[in-house]
């Protein structure tokens, strides 16, 4: 089992008074835990960088920014948060939420939402940077909320799912689902399309529901927890799920990687992988890297694996993005690799700030933007 950043706690200390830690670094990694080295290649794809902002420090916590017209919103954990044009990188505006924040950024272009310490929801009118509302969740907030159909939708940690009305901040619904007794302190997201929210959840269960009520349209198995002891059995959704389509694509650690029909949850396929990020996909396939850090391109029509390189073992990769003929992964120092969607190949790399990649990469404004743990926003242009 490889740990990374992700921390472990307990669903018991989740409920009551919040999470143990276990520090991954506590002793020095092992040979067969050792990043690979990076390989040299020749560059066939020419990559540059459009520009670059900061926000600020994501410290222990992992915050994507999101991309709603021409603009991106982005934070940072003492309370940056920033909008910015997408295609020049020019600051809009840029607030201090006067609190440290603890996951963002989600938008639909009118309100602009982010979690604070103790459960607290912020939002922001996204013209003017001014706060709007404030509420609170159940518990600890660390995946990102999701605004659809002016309905905020956020996961806590001990695995309840609230949505609050994006004009005021009322409370129009709650759904909970009972947490297994060891989760990763991870971030499994919310994707909302149409009328319905697919929610991740602690436990390998992938959960519809319908945005307007909170209804369950239905819950599927991504990971079956099994095992004989609580880390064998630790088979939480990473990532947030993908919607592509009529599918929805989600994969678990210790677990599989599945598309299922997005209106009934009738599976499509599934195939064995254990990940802590989430994919991404295009018209022919699924993309995917494992928590070894092997990155693959999957079948969307039956789970077929068509490559895969293993060239970035242990250099603890970002959720990957499809763009154009490539399909781009960040790393733990803050490298973008670029390989080819037709073999897996290695077509570029480029360097960010050195820190790591943890969040979900983006397309805006015709670039692929990451945003690095050291609060470097950066938007490359591939050829």
């Amino acid at each position: 089992m490889r740990f990374t950043s992700k921390i472990l706690c307990t669903g018991l200390l989740i409920a009551t008074a919040g999470c143990s830690w276990l520090n991954p670094f506590a002793s020095k990694p092992s040979p067969r835990t050792q990043p690979a080295p990076l390989v040299e290649f020749k560059s066939t794809m020419d990559v540059r960088t459009v520009w670059t902002a900061s926000v600020g420090k994501s410290e222990k916590y992992v915050f994507t920014p999101v991309s709603v017209g021409n603009f991106i919103f982005a934070a940072s954990e003492k309370g940056t948060i920033a909008k910015i044009e997408a295609d020049t990188g020019r600051t809009v505006w840029r607030i201090d939420a006067d609190t440290k924040l603890t996951a963002g950024v989600g938008s639909d272009g009118v309100t602009v939402v982010v979690a604070a310490e103790n459960g607290t929801i912020l939002a922001f009118d996204a013209e003017d940077g001014k706060q709007r509302w404030k509420a609170r969740a159940s518990s600890e907030v660390l995946s990102a909320p999701a605004i659809g159909q002016s309905v905020v939708v956020v996961r806590s940690m001990d695995n309840r799912i609230t949505a609050f009305d994006a004009d005021n901040g009322s409370r129009k619904w709650t759904v909970q689902r009972t947490a297994p007794a060891l989760t990763l302190r991870t971030s499994p997201g919310i994707a909302i399309a149409g009328p319905n929210a697919y929610i991740g959840l602690s436990g390998g269960r992938l959960l519809a529901v319908a945005l307007a009520t909170g209804a369950p349209r239905w819950e599927v198995a991504v990971g079956d927890p099994r095992g004989v002891t609580e880390l064998e059995r630790i088979a939480d959704i990473s990532g947030t799920p993908l919607v592509a389509g009529r599918d929805v694509c989600a994969v678990a650690y210790q677990g599989r990687v599945a598309c299922f029909d997005a209106v009934s949850g009738t599976p499509r396929w599934a195939a064995p992988l254990s990940s802590d990020v989430g994919v991404a996909a295009d018209n022919r396939f699924v993309y995917a890297a494992d928590e070894e850090g092997t990155v693959m391109a999957i079948s969307r029509m039956g789970g077929g694996i068509l490559w895969r390189n293993n060239k970035l073992k242990n250099r603890r990769l970002s959720t990957p993005i499809a763009s154009g003929r490539t399909v781009a992964v960040g790393d733990y120092q803050g490298y973008v690799h670029f390989l080819s969607k037709d073999d897996g190949s290695f077509l570029a790399r480029v360097a960010t700030d050195g820190s790591a990649i943890m969040s979900v990469p983006l397309t805006a404004g015709g670039n692929l933007v990451f945003q690095t743990q050291s609060g470097t926003v950066a938007a490359l242009a591939a050829e």
